[in-house]
């Protein structure tokens, strides 16, 4: 679905993104990974085709560079900061996005959408009385409205309160099992563990580091680790995706699963499991 390579952003004498090479496939979920400043949210741009770059950007086959017009027609953004017209009803809003677009409101695929991001209720209200978390959904309906097959997203749930951001990352999740190719730049290690099927570590405009989720979390140092043995086969997968949907870094090893733990939570995962039925049978501590 995405094919970087060489990738090269420079503000004058400043290298923004410094030859950023990877791959995305389709029904993939990346996550790009480092400090302020290490050149995320440039590389997003870049992907969008919003700023020139040097290196080559495909989506979907298209090149970004001499094919915008199709490769745009491939993605949705929702950015970090969102800014809407606050006197414009939601209505309003899509309706005009919508034009930009060049597409309609006036249809199955809104109205599902209206309906699987909790909006139908707010379509009359004004953009000024949402939460921000209506708000972001509001920007992820815009994202979607043609049906696109890639979603791009700077640092998503940034601006969430603790609930909103675990109501927009279940949402995301949905996307993701329906099919949808998912980009996305984050600071939190639980949104990772929770979306990414693998990270991007970017460091000062340079990618450094592929790896999975729970291996950013040893990349960074913090290596306490809890193994579980469960009751049988069947409910590693189960207890994966719940572990994952609750912000754990987690994943199968041979007959049971390590979770990534902190000090005084270390029993947090066994209840979790417990409360969703997965029986747990057995478990162990280790610390590095």
């Amino acid at each position: 679905m995405v094919r970087v390579q060489d990738l090269t952003k420079r503000f004058g004498k400043v290298t923004a993104v410094d030859h950023l090479t990877f791959d995305v496939e389709a029904g993939e979920s990346v996550a790009l990974w480092g400090e302020n400043g290490a050149g995320k949210t440039t590389a997003l741009r870049c992907l969008l085709g919003v700023i020139p770059f040097e290196g080559t950007v495909e989506l979907g086959g298209y090149s970004s560079t001499n094919e915008g017009k199709a490769a745009r027609h491939l993605m949705g953004f929702v950015p970090q900061e969102i800014s809407f017209h606050d006197d414009m009803t939601v209505r309003e809003t899509l309706i005009f996005y919508a034009r930009l677009r060049k597409t309609t409101t006036e249809t199955e695929h809104s109205a599902g959408l209206l309906q699987r991001l909790g909006l139908a209720s707010y379509i009359d209200k004004e953009v000024r009385d949402l939460s921000g978390g209506m708000k972001q959904r509001l920007a992820l309906m815009i994202a979607l409205l043609s049906d696109p097959p890639l979603l791009i997203l700077d640092e998503p749930t940034a601006n969430l309160d603790v609930r909103a951001r675990e109501g927009f990352l279940s949402l995301l999740n949905e996307l993701k099992e329906l099919g949808k190719t998912l980009i996305f730049s984050s600071h939190r290690l639980e949104e990772v563990a929770a979306l990414a099927e693998r990270v991007l570590v970017m460091e000062a405009g340079k990618l450094v580091s592929q790896c999975t989720p729970l291996e950013l979390g040893n990349y960074l140092g913090n290596q306490t680790m809890l193994k579980l043995y469960l009751a049988g086969d069947e409910w590693i997968a189960p207890a994966v995706k719940a572990l994952t949907g609750h912000g754990y870094l987690a994943e199968q090893n041979g007959t049971g699963i390590w979770v990534q733990v902190v000090p005084l939570e270390k029993a947090k995962p066994i209840s979790l499991l417990t409360e969703a039925g997965i029986p747990v049978a057995d478990f162990q501590l280790e610390s590095s």
